[in-house]
């Protein structure tokens, strides 16, 4: 209704500064009309201004009804194969049928009860606006935040909102329970962990051990026992001997874990070499013996590697000439293997952890092992 008023009054604006000043203009005053007049009887100044009025009120008619003619030709100028009607169009003949009776009498490009429809959608639409109730609620969360819920989620399927929302309230986001258990994700299965999150928090309690031979220069065969920590890849152990029985075997456990056990189960194959004796000390130390299936080395698959390992990057590349010749390579190769052997299961990282060093530390400076075959590269200032 304001817009409406708004515009009636800037037509009676328009029309009386055009209109009226003109009509003024033309009409004759009060006093002319007496003095012109002298010999007819004398007429009240009321009449006169009466007759004003009156004149003033139709030439305003037909200004206003020359403005709706005016109007509608411009709609029917446009150039378009339809006649197109404008919102300020609608706006226009809206008002005009507020503030003029008569605007039926001139309207030709709609029929009257368009412009009645008119009115009334405006009507609606002014009264939506004004009863719209800001939106309420609770306010939205940013989508880095509805991120972080759900891969806290995914990655902890056995947390639940509250777990989560203590876990955001201490990275500095505080929500309330009900928001947090939106965004999360659920599964159609009940929560279970995966077989490598099961598998790695046991891995640092496994150990596994293996027997490989290796032949001399004197067509001898020599067999190396060794045992291998699964969590970082480390030997714990190794040695080498030409008749491995039960008593030896038990011995290297004993050498391997002299103190109390690291590690709580250790895997081994059914090679006949580890007996009774091996067994017993076993259990006397604390370690669960674990045994694969026969004819399954893929049961012991870090050991069967490990063996692989020795053989492509040491024993492959030499000729073993005695027993203490074998031992002393094989230390050799294992101080590298611990040290300085990258592994992709260990982030690119060797066993023993190497730090990473920036360009800033100085130039890279090659240092050969086992005579050349292998090399560490590291950083030395200048």
């Amino acid at each position: 209704m304001g817009l409406i008023n708004s515009i009636g009054a800037f037509v009676a604006a328009q029309l009386a500064a055009k209109i009226i000043p003109q009509t003024t203009a033309s009409l004759p005053s009060a006093g002319d009309d007496l003095a012109t007049e002298a010999g007819a009887p004398p007429r009240c100044s009321v009449d006169v201004a009466a007759e004003n009025a009156a004149l003033r009120k139709q030439l305003a008619e037909q200004a206003v009804e020359v403005l709706a003619l005016k109007q509608q030709l411009a709609i029917y100028q446009r150039k378009h194969p339809h006649i197109r009607v404008w919102p300020r169009d609608r706006v226009f003949w809206t008002a005009l049928s507020l503030l003029w009776g008569g605007w039926k009498s001139v309207l030709l490009v709609v029929k009257p009860e368009t412009v009645v429809r008119w009115h009334r959608k405006g009507f609606k639409l002014f009264w939506k606006i004004r009863s719209t109730v800001p939106a309420r609620g609770r306010p939205t969360i940013a989508g880095e935040i509805r991120e972080l819920i759900v891969k806290m989620s995914i990655e902890n399927v056995t947390w639940g909102a509250p777990r989560i929302r203590a876990e955001l309230a201490l990275l500095g986001h505080k929500l309330a329970e009900r928001t947090v258990a939106k965004y999360m994700v659920r599964g159609d299965r009940p929560p279970s962990q995966t077989w490598r999150t099961f598998l790695n928090n046991h891995v640092g309690d496994i150990a596994a051990c293996d027997f490989f031979v290796v032949p001399t220069a004197t067509f001898r065969v020599l067999y190396v026992f060794f045992v291998l920590a699964h969590d970082r890849r480390r030997v714990l152990h190794f040695n080498v001997t030409t008749n491995p029985y039960e008593a030896w075997a038990a011995q290297q456990i004993v050498e391997t874990f002299p103190n109390e056990p690291t590690k709580k189960y250790l895997i081994r194959d059914n090679d006949s070499t580890y007996g009774a004796a091996f067994r017993v000390r076993l259990k006397q130390i604390g370690i669960e013996d674990t045994p694969t299936a026969p004819r399954s080395p893929w049961q012991n698959p870090y050991a069967e590697r490990m063996v692989g390992t020795f053989r492509r990057e040491c024993l492959d590349h030499v000729i073993i000439l005695n027993e203490a010749y074998l031992k002393r390579l094989l230390t050799a190769f294992v101080t590298y293997y611990h040290d300085s052997r990258t592994h992709m299961s260990l982030d690119c990282n060797s066993p023993n952890p190497r730090e990473v060093e920036p360009p800033e530390k100085g130039d890279v400076i090659s240092i050969p092992v086992l005579g050349g075959l292998h090399h560490r590269y590291t950083r030395q200032a200048a």
